[in-house]
This record gives structure tokens, sequence and C-alpha cells, in this order.
């Protein structure tokens, strides 16, 4: 679940070709070295028996009883699919299913891809690309993509794991989008992992509050000089980390106020701006002393990540955050218990501030929809079935497949909950290679079913034998993310005024931020930086932003509560 979980940048580019040629406008192909698919009748993977459109029938579309072939294209520059069958599920869907799919890659220009297929009217059948990208929104105002709202009650798995659709509806009112890892509850990394035999050779003392953290840290300091960088946070100069302390300082502070996609604080029914925001202001007060003091790392605004791996995997770190620390801390853990079974990372409950409550702190946040999604297309020739493959892929049949093999291996049949029964057989090193190998194929992975499958397999195994991640997932960072899917798609169009405004107040926030953490001598001085902040970011348009941010806002709580 790597790649395809990453937070994908939103997709700006403007297809210039787009009005003219969904308007019916004749147009030249653009010369990309990769051909547009092709939607005609001989096409060798046409997803219908005759090449006829078929709409919604009472007939049910049942995996294997026929041969089901369609395209399916990444619209990402740097995100290629691979051949079907070169992958396990691929190759077990085409030998036993009947299953194959034709994946079309952008090739590093997906403007350029995108381009060359709408002029020449041979769209794929599917596109797989970001949930809020402006290509596919123009094809659906187009009448080019396919509505699912007929399909829904008869191949449930979407609906039933999923549960609230409204928010991926369209301003018509249909849902034309199937989501790749939604969810219906908690999930995310975010929090602090600690170095573990350097808090044993410190006495093991109490870590739960900012003021224990600070003292924590002094002591680190004191021991190992600059031998051991007390606090390391993951990619400081995209507030990574150093965010994580942030939420740490309010109950209910939210990581994402940070965000570009939100950069303001929810103040009852508005946005209010982040520079003015006391918990903001405060926390910063506190990382910007423990920055003074080189209780944080002095190369934290100016390092790569690949520099931040090397000092955890080194046991070089005291204590490490980030949105996602468990990637490092696991593979540093294991490194380091091989030499010395001392060694090694836990992580700890979210670190408070002294009087809030700790079961109010949320060092993370998710969003139930997921990251990217996939559309159909019209030129489908049967769309329903297509969809009831993907609502297969993505139930419980689908999702074991992708990540513990074919049935009858590591698994066999279901339990009472619908979790699968693991075997005699199963082989832990397997399914970790059969996920890896199948990562680059789950196209609409559903974390509301397979966290819980895989954790029940971790959780029958005693904690010295558990998967790193899973065990802290399970018991801290689960347990205290944060949902903001009501904050999701609050930004304006980039190339309209507010959208310029918004790259404005963004590029403003990371260089203050930097500026505030870095030069800060005294607590009235973060007060100076962030005045000045305020005011120059309303000279860029801030307040209009955040109207126009807190009125999509609005609009997205409607949807959640259903008015």
């Amino acid at each position: 679940m790597n790649k395809m979980k990453r937070s994908m940048l939103l997709l700006a580019t403007t297809v210039l070709v787009l009005a003219t040629a969904l308007a019916g406008c004749g147009g030249s192909k653009s010369e990309s070295s990769d051909p547009a698919p092709s939607t005609s009748s001989n096409n060798d993977n046409k997803s219908s028996d005759n090449g006829e459109k078929k709409e919604a029938s009472g007939e049910k579309w049942e995996l294997g009883a026929k041969p089901l072939g369609f395209s399916l294209y990444s619209h990402y520059d740097g995100i290629d699919f691979p051949v079907w069958d070169s992958t396990p599920a691929g190759k077990w869907l085409k030998e036993n299913k009947q299953v194959d799919i034709k994946m079309i890659s952008a090739g590093g220009n997906k403007a350029q891809k995108m381009s060359a297929m709408i002029a020449s009217d041979e769209l794929p059948d599917v596109i797989w690309g970001d949930r809020n990208d402006a290509d596919t929104e123009r094809l659906r105002e187009a009448g080019k993509l396919v509505a699912f709202d007929d399909y829904l009650d008869k191949y449930p798995n979407l609906k039933t794991w999923m549960g609230d659709l409204n928010m991926l509806r369209a301003d018509d009112g249909k849902l034309y989008q199937f989501p790749n890892w939604y969810t219906g509850r908690p999930y995310g990394n975010a929090g602090y992992a600690i170095n573990k035999k350097i808090y044993e050779e410190l006495g093991s003392p109490k870590l739960e509050t900012t003021d224990d953290l600070y003292d924590y840290l002094k002591q680190v300091k004191a021991k190992y000089g600059d031998g051991i960088v007390p606090f390391e946070p993951h990619m400081a100069k995209d507030a990574q980390g150093l965010g994580v302390l942030y939420t740490a300082f309010g109950e209910g502070a939210l990581y994402t106020s940070l965000n570009n996609q939100l950069l303001s604080v929810p103040k009852g029914d508005k946005l209010t701006s982040l520079f003015t925001d006391p918990v903001f202001r405060e926390a910063n007060k506190y990382i910007a002393k423990l920055y003074r003091e080189k209780l944080i790392s002095q190369e934290a605004f100016n390092q790569t990540e690949d520099q931040v791996k090397e000092k955890v995997m080194s046991g070089r770190v005291a204590v490490y955050a980030g949105a996602s620390p468990t990637t490092f801390a696991m593979e540093a853990d294991a490194a380091l218990t091989k030499k010395d079974p001392n060694a090694g990372y836990f992580m700890i409950w979210p670190i408070h501030k002294p009087g809030l409550d700790k079961d109010k702190i949320y060092p993370g946040t998710y969003t139930s929809l997921g990251w990217n999604v996939s559309v159909i297309t019209t030129a489908a020739k049967d769309p329903e079935a297509i969809f009831a493959f993907l609502d297969w892929y993505t139930g419980p049949e689908g999702q074991n497949l992708l990540f513990f093999g074919p049935e009858g291996g590591n698994w066999k049949g279901f339990d009472a909950e619908g979790k699968p029964n693991f075997t005699d057989n199963y082989n832990a090193e397997a399914v970790a290679k059969i996920q890896a190998d199948n990562d680059p194929i789950m196209i609409n992975g559903n974390t509301s079913y397979i966290d819980p499958a895989k954790m029940k397999y971790e959780m029958s195994l005693p904690a010295e034998k558990q998967n790193w991640s899973a065990r802290y997932q399970g018991t801290i960072t689960w347990p205290t993310q944060y949902n903001v899917t009501e904050f999701i798609n609050l930004n304006p169009a980039p190339d309209s005024e507010l959208g310029i405004a918004k790259q404005a107040v963004t590029d403003l926030f990371l260089e203050v931020y930097a500026k505030m953490i870095i030069n800060s001598k005294s607590d009235e001085d973060v007060d100076k930086i962030l005045d000045k902040a305020e005011a120059d970011a309303q000279k860029l348009g801030y307040d209009k932003l955040l109207e126009f941010r807190t009125e999509r806002w609005q609009a997205n709580k409607a949807k959640l509560s259903g008015k």
C-alpha cells in the first residue's frame, strides 16, 4: 500500500484541446510515442462479447462466467502500471477467471497522453487518477463518464464498506468515482518513535507531557552530546514532525491545519487564520525553544529524506516524529535488534500539554475517501461488468487475493466476522512478497476490510513476533488519528484569482515557518514574525481564501450530514 497511499499533488494541468474535442470538433493526435488505446470493435481488450453497449440489466455479472477485458489508464506522471499478468493477482485472474486488463501508463507525461486520447476521441475504458483531477471533471461535464448509481445495490461491496458516498458525488448528484483506500474506521501512522536503548539507559522516565519531553531531550543532550539527535522531525521544511508537536498544545488541534489544503483553524462555523491562532503560537514558541537549545536537529529544514533515514537507521536519534514514522522506525528496529536485542524503537501515546486530556490529542489525520479514484468512461462497451469487477476486487475475496494470495494457500474461507481464516500453511515471508508484487495493481483498496483482516493474524502471534508496525497501529496510531473528511476539496481553481492567492499564502507560510523556528531568539520574536506574516497574508488575499474555504467546508458538512 505504499506509493498508492502517498499524498498525491493536485493535478493542475489544463488540456488545451479538451473543449473542442469533447464538442465533436476534429483534432490531430499528439505525437506521443505511446499511442492512445483503441476502443474500436477489433480491440483485443474490448469489454463485451459483441461490441455493443449494454445497459444495466437484471442479469448479475459473475466473476469468471465469461471473459472480461478492458483498458485501464494511470493518469499520473510518476506511477506506471505493470503488465497485468506480470503480477500474482493479475496472472491468477487471467488464468482462472478470464479477466484480462490492458494496463496503460502516461509515459511520464500525463498531459500529453490525455490530450492525445481526447483529441482522437479514443478514451480508455477506465481512468485511475487523482480524486480532484481537473481533466476527468471536464470529461464528466462533457458526458464522457458513466454514473454508478444504478449498480450500487446490485453490487454492494463499495456501498457496504464505504458507507456514506455523498462526499464523492459530483455536482449533479451522481456518483462517478470508485475510491482507493477508503475507510469507515481510523487509520494512519502519525506519532512518536522512541529509541529503546537510549530511553532505558536514561532510566525509562515518564514521557507523557510536553514538559516531560523537554526534560527528556535535555537529558539526552547532556549524556550523549552531539553524537545523538534528541528530537528528529521528518522533513521539517514541510512542517512534518514539528506539526505533530503542534497538536500536543490543543485538544482537537489538527495536523491538517498546517497543510496547504487547509492552512487555517476551524473555530465555530468559520475557518480562521493560522497565523493568529493562540495554540499555533504557543506550540511554535515551544518548538523554537527546542531548536535554540539544539534539542532539535539543526539540519531539520535543509536535509533530505535519505539523511533522516540514515540517522534513524543508525540509532542516532532519541525521539523521531512524523506523519508516518513507522516506515523508517520499523526498518530500523529490525536492523538494530539483530545486532543488539536491547536496541530498536517503540512508540508512545501522543505527547500532550499538561492539563489537557491525552485522549483528545490527535497527532495525525485521515479521510474516509482515501486517495485516488477510478472512473469508467463511455468508451467502455460494458460498464456494468467493469463496475461489478471493481466491486468484487474491493470486496473480501478480491482484497484477500491481493494481500494473501488465492484461497486455499495462506487462507481458506471466512470467520463469522467475514475475516479470512488463515491456514496452518500461512507463510509470512511469502505473504509479504505477494503484497509487494501486487501493490502496483491495488487500484481500489479497501482499508475498512483489509486492516482488520491483517490485524487478525498479527494479534494471534506473541508480541515479539508481531509485525512492528501492526503492533503500534493497533494500540497507538490508529486510535489517535482524526477524521478530516469534512475538510477535503477546499481549493479554488489553480488559475483563478483565489487559486493564485492560495499559492502565494502557501509559499509565505512555508517561508515564515522555517524563519520562525530557526531565527527566533525569544517568544516575543515568534509573535513578531507571526504578526507580520498575518499582515502579509491579508495583503495576498488570505481573508478571501478563508471565506471561500469556509463556504466549501460548510457545504461538505451538509453533504456528510445528508442535508
